[in-house]
């Protein structure tokens, strides 16, 4: 299991190649760099590892450990798409059928709706920047990719792995080739409380927004390691929440994340 990454070794490789491009290039090379994908293609190596390490045979793992395709395009109800970590069922073979419903009616799933409902389907996303401004669109797109999955197939497991920074880089500092933060952001409180409320579907029957298990990775980064928040407790001795909020990171939190999902699927599907 050489290749396993946990991760807090993802998420340092992260703030590595981000700070590494910002020294060399300043804004323009860290913006690159987010658009390569070379530092979120190590949260998915983290995803998979940790599924891995929790009986997962790799065979079952799409893309492959260390790869980052092919992925698998899913069906849903209003599209067609890539997923970014997958965990194929076991015993189950793709059998291609033709839609019959939704805006793909008449196109092909290369799949069939019986191996998409008990394939883990797990996203993951970043966000660096602009935080506050961008939220509402960020989490609009959240929500619609578990509709689109669940409406169609309500019985799959998703998953959600969704990162932000407690502190932002200073994009100014960046002109200049140096990292620096911005003190706080502001909008921590509000990110937790959104996730909480689309977090943990257990019945299947209902909330089709939701995904079955979210995890909210809070980092800091001008820490070195990078810090990676879990618990209220933490958030509250640093500032970032306040001591009375009704924000909790307990459901939220990386450490249980994987068996959350396989508790789910096992279930559900009785395996």
């Amino acid at each position: 299991m050489a290749n396993l990454i946990t991760i807090q070794q993802a998420v340092d490789n992260f703030k590595k190649l981000i700070e590494t491009s910002i020294i060399e290039g300043g804004i323009k090379a860290k913006e690159a760099m987010i658009r390569s994908s070379r530092p979120i293609n190590n949260i998915h190596e983290a995803v998979k590892s940790d599924f891995i390490r929790s009986g997962i045979a790799e065979h079952r793992i799409h893309p492959p450990l260390g790869e980052s395709k092919p992925e698998l395009k899913l069906a849903g109800f209003i599209k067609q798409k890539n997923q970014d970590v997958c965990v194929s069922p076991e015993g189950y073979i793709p059998e291609s059928e033709m839609m019959t419903e939704g805006i793909l009616r008449e196109a092909t799933d290369y799949y069939g709706k019986d191996y998409t409902e008990r394939t883990i389907s797990v996203n993951i996303r970043s966000q660096m920047s602009s935080l506050a401004k961008n939220f509402d669109t960020l989490y609009e797109r959240t929500i619609a990719e578990a509709q689109n999955l669940h409406v169609r197939c309500p019985k799959m497991v998703l998953g959600e792995v969704y990162m932000i920074p407690v502190k932002e880089y200073d994009a100014a500092a960046m002109i200049n080739n140096e990292i620096k933060f911005i003190d706080r952001i502001g909008a921590v409180e509000k990110y937790i409380k959104s996730f909480q409320a689309i977090n943990g579907r257990l019945d299947f029957t209902r909330e089709d927004y939701k995904y079955e298990r979210v995890c909210l990775l809070l980092i800091d980064f001008e820490k070195t390691p990078a810090k990676i928040y879990s618990s209220n407790l933490d958030l509250i001795n640093d500032g970032l929440i306040d001591k009375n909020t009704d924000a909790n990171m307990s459901e939220l939190s990386w450490e249980t994340f994987t068996k959350n999902i396989l508790d789910t699927y096992s279930t559900r599907f009785g395996v």
